[in-house]
């Protein structure tokens, strides 16, 4: 309480050193004024915390934020951010918010994906897709023995037909990836 009583005096000690460099301001010269502003600004949120009146906000913000988790405008807390969507997303899958493989386990071999997760915990796209061979070159247009620079120049050509933000099918899309994926690794 007595550091309460303390901090009030220096804030009216402020606001009356702030009304005098107003008034010398006035009479005086403009740069008076300006040193006036952070005189008064000081007063101010000395007042403001000694009086309580920051705890309160404090708290009630606080409480406010708990008990609705969106704010007015329907953004969720942790923002629009491409980090807050990801984590959202990740929560959502179970996968306790971890990026890459589920558990940090890799499988045997250098360079290769825990099975079923990939580096961004998303699905992981390798030669498991789930794809036999021949559906994957049906889908890319190659043929049997087709060479890997021509299995790379057909999957570039089906993708700039598929892509969703060029106006394709998102479905079609995901299948020439898989296709891809799994003529790549053979």
């Amino acid at each position: 309480m007595d550091r309460d009583v303390l901090l009030l005096g220096i804030a009216a000690v402020l606001a009356g050193l702030t009304a005098t460099l107003v008034m010398l301001g006035i009479t005086q010269s403009l740069f008076v004024l300006v040193a006036a502003l952070p005189t008064g600004a000081a007063a101010y949120f000395i007042w403001y915390q000694a009086s309580g009146r920051m705890k309160e906000d404090l708290r009630a913000r606080a409480a406010a934020a708990r008990a609705s988790p969106g704010d007015d405008d329907g953004r969720t807390p942790g923002g629009d951010s491409r980090f807050a969507r990801e984590a959202r997303r990740r929560a959502r899958m179970g996968d306790g918010g971890r990026a890459g493989p589920a558990g940090g386990r890799r499988s045997a071999g250098a360079g290769s994906r825990a099975r079923g997760r990939g580096p961004t915990g998303g699905a992981a796209m390798n030669a498991n897709s789930g794809m036999p061979p021949g559906d994957a070159r049906r889908t890319l247009g190659v043929e049997a023995g087709a060479s890997q620079s021509e299995v790379k120049s057909a999957y570039r050509d089906r993708v700039k037909e598929t892509h969703p933000d060029s106006g394709g099918d998102e479905e079609e899309f995901k299948r020439v990836n898989r296709a891809y994926e799994t003529l790549k690794e053979s």
